[in-house]
């Protein structure tokens, strides 16, 4: 992925990845207060490199909207896993 600056993903490094052999590559993320103040969730999803929906980007600089649209287009295409830990 890029850089943390304001350039959108452009997935360089996963398909660096690919052509090492080092596949599937799996993003993964957390949100919550950490284990003192609980719950903590986090997901791991891997794109079909085939199928990478266009537009995906820091979730903060997406609209609500736009989030909705690109999860059914994720949720269509990739493998997800979801942990919740209180």
């Amino acid at each position: 992925m890029a850089s943390s600056d304001s350039a959108a993903p452009d997935f360089s490094f996963e398909r660096a990845a690919r052509k090492r052999g080092l596949a599937p590559v799996c993003g993964i993320d957390e949100a919550g207060r950490g284990p003192w103040a609980g719950p903590v969730v986090a997901a791991a999803v891997i794109l079909d490199p085939d199928n990478i929906p266009e537009g995906i980007d820091d979730s903060k600089r997406l609209t609500a909207a736009r989030r909705d649209e690109l999860f059914a287009l994720i949720d269509k295409s990739a493998a997800i896993g979801i942990g919740i830990a209180d």
